[in-house]
């Protein structure tokens, strides 16, 4: 099975990453390995709306993306790692989300979605914010349901960890990191190497 982490934390050993760390545990003791995207640290242009996939499903820019694309083609399971910036996911989430209006062309316009292995294809979105606002998610939900659905991932969890603001806070959280690795070993329940 093939799973990817895209990390779009800018904090190194912050809240997001330390979560997303706990979800990777959890699949690494079921059995599976998982290849994670920093997408702080990798080149990526913003979304040009060039139409230049819209004929083609394939994005005419050549950067970091490409190999996120070839990873997200053959992913049996993709994590999406974000803190909340003013209610939304971050600016390097979000450039890599743009970018993959590729995925959306091809699925929707060319009729050709991602083709789901024998594992199927299933998401788990993480979510660390500083506040503690009852709607504070919401925006962000709605974006990475949007994400998923365009590169033909049907279904998807999510764990939104609010009220750890200051790095390492989530450390301090009574369930966030038991909560992590659990979510990440259902990601994987019931299925085979």
């Amino acid at each position: 099975m093939k799973i990817v982490a895209l990390l779009g934390s800018p904090r190194k050993g912050g809240n997001t990453e330390l979560l997303l760390n706990s979800a990777i545990k959890g699949i690494e003791d079921s059995g599976f390995s998982v290849k994670v995207f920093d997408l702080n640290s990798m080149n990526i242009l913003p979304c040009q709306d060039c139409g230049g996939c819209d004929n083609t499903g394939i994005c005419i820019y050549e950067d970091d993306m490409t190999t996120i694309y070839e990873a997200i083609r053959e992913a049996d399971r993709v994590i999406l790692a974000s803190p909340i910036f003013f209610f939304a996911l971050s600016a390097q989430t979000k450039i890599m989300i743009d970018r993959c209006q590729s995925f959306w062309c091809e699925k929707y316009l060319l009729k050709k979605p991602v083709q789901a292995g024998k594992y199927g294809r299933k998401g788990l979105l993480l979510m660390v914010a500083g506040m503690k606002i009852e709607k504070e998610f919401e925006c962000s939900e709605l974006t990475a349901k949007v994400f998923f659905r365009s590169i033909s991932v049907t279904e998807h969890a999510t764990l939104s960890i609010a009220g750890v603001d200051d790095k390492g806070a989530i450390l301090r959280h009574p369930t966030a990191q038991k909560d992590a690795y659990e979510a990440g070993k259902a990601l994987v329940k019931g299925d085979q190497n």
